[in-house]
């Protein structure tokens, strides 16, 4: 009998760089983690320095190895995933030419503007799917080019985190197309870069890698890396993709009609295509995905079970999550008139408003804590359904599962009122690990440790029993 294949997903996200180790049965055989920070050394500022990535990656690597007792030589590929969108700088010989400018940085409003005018909107949507955000990484060039301007005449090669990892793996400048669409600067619909984008952006091609498909190799690990980490020499790393289309391959939402929901401090809707489909109006999220022959819609809600978790802290004093369950359960669909707008910190999908804001509105000497819990959990689930609205919209078709997970999951009240608001079956999925539990997978697949790519990465998660919509529940209000 031959000795087990492992496949190592990696992820670096804004709070640690994990490990994550499968089986060739797909079990999760261990992981390991380092915690991360974030500097913000001036207001709407957020940054990381790559050399902690590493050095948090490489003590992950090790951790994993160690605590599993599994030699690096049965590792048969690695997977790369992380947080999306940070703009990582070099120069020509490979050196960081400064702090990292990550997905969460607001400094590029100006920019975004600069963007619509010399691409224009509708085009810019056209091409790549979206409207100008901060978030993404074209502002952030143009922002460096801008202020910083000693920084960009030695630039040579743009990244994002993952790929930063990759790059001291293996010594290969790539990206996956996944997280490359998450640029601004991809042609969505032919999967590689814009040259029209380019050129309206006055941005050198020369600094953009090639581009991969989630499962394709883009090269080994090589001899120094090995030493660092304990991985073999020569282990194949395939392209991965950014974190939210490695999670929906970790829950299985690959194909149209399946939509994966993490219900986490925000609320993120992710839903496959078979085309390069775009919301009009840029009110979507449009990505490329991390299998091959898919694109998916995403959809950002800013405070989600944040707005749980606000509430209880501040208005509760700590209640036990179970006992305000219990309360709302005994409150009937509607609250009893009582609304809850659930835009605490400003929201991104459908509203790109960061100055939207939360309240409670109809609230009357009816209203007990039942009334509030229960109007906390159906006001997020009418804002997530917006995100749905939008995708059935734009063309997706009919949902026929929702694939939940994040911490509001826990919670059978929460699930049913989603459910009764989507319309929707919804289940809840058997992995926590996401994004890299996405990432292995699709290492898998590179290595041919699963021939039938489909089967694999549609593969059914056990999950508690399903819930469906009922009669005369929140879905009526």
């Amino acid at each position: 009998m031959s000795a087990p294949h492992y496949l190592l997903g990696l992820d670096v996200s804004t709070t640690a760089a994990k490990a994550l180790l499968i089986d060739d049965t797909g079990q999760v055989a261990g992981v390991a983690s380092t915690l991360l920070t974030v500097s913000s050394p001036r207001p709407l500022w957020s940054e990381q320095d790559p050399a902690d990535w590493w050095a948090g990656m490489a003590a992950a690597i090790r951790q994993v190895l160690r605590e599993t007792g599994v030699a690096g030589d049965a590792v048969a590929a690695i997977g790369l995933t992380g947080q999306m969108h940070g703009l990582v700088l070099l120069d020509d010989a490979g050196r960081v030419l400064r702090p990292v400018i990550l997905w969460n940085d607001q400094r590029t409003a100006a920019e975004c503007d600069e963007i619509r005018a010399r691409v224009g909107r509708e085009r810019l949507i056209q091409i790549c799917g979206n409207d100008a955000l901060t978030g993404f990484t074209a502002p952030k060039l143009l922002w460096v080019r801008a202020h910083e301007p000693e920084i960009y005449a030695q630039a040579r090669h743009v990244l994002l985190p993952k790929d930063y990892i990759r790059l001291r793996l293996s010594g290969d400048y790539a990206m996956d197309c996944a997280d490359g669409s998450g640029t601004m600067l991809f042609d969505l619909g032919r999967r590689a870069w814009s040259a029209e984008l380019l050129a309206a952006l006055d941005l050198p091609a020369a600094w953009f890698p090639p581009v991969y498909e989630g499962p394709a190799v883009t090269g080994i690990v090589s001899a120094g890396a090995a030493a660092e980490t304990g991985l073999r020499a020569g282990t194949p790393i395939v392209g991965g993709g950014g974190d939210q289309a490695a999670q929906a391959v970790g829950v299985g939402a690959v194909a149209p009609g399946i939509v994966a929901l993490t219900l986490g401090t925000s609320g993120v809707v992710f839903a496959a295509t078979q085309a390069a489909l775009v919301q009009p109006e840029g009110r979507l999220h449009a990505f490329c995905h991390a299998v091959p022959g898919r694109w998916h819609f995403m959809g950002v809600m800013l405070s989600a079970a944040g707005s749980l978790q606000w509430y209880r802290e501040r208005l509760t004093a700590g209640a036990p999550f179970a006992t305000l369950d219990a309360e709302a359960e005994a409150v009937p669909p509607g609250s009893e008139g009582l609304l809850f707008l659930p835009y605490l910190t400003g929201e991104r999908t459908p509203h790109p408003d960061p100055l939207a804001r939360g309240a409670w509105v109809g609230l009357t000497v009816r209203h007990g804590r039942g009334h509030l819990t229960r109007s906390v959990l159906e006001g997020v689930a009418f804002g997530l359904r917006d995100s749905f609205t939008l995708i059935g919209e734009a063309g997706l078709g009919d949902v026929r599962q929702v694939r939940l997970s994040g911490g509001g999951a826990r919670s059978p009240l929460w699930r049913q009122i989603l459910a009764d608001v989507l319309g929707a079956e919804l289940v809840t999925v058997n992995t926590t690990e996401g994004a890299a539990y996405g990432a292995a997978l699709l290492a898998g697949v590179g290595a041919a440790i699963w021939p039938q790519r489909g089967r694999r990465l549609r593969r059914d998660h056990p999950a508690d029993r399903p819930h469906h919509p009922q009669p005369g529940g929140d879905n009526g209000l």
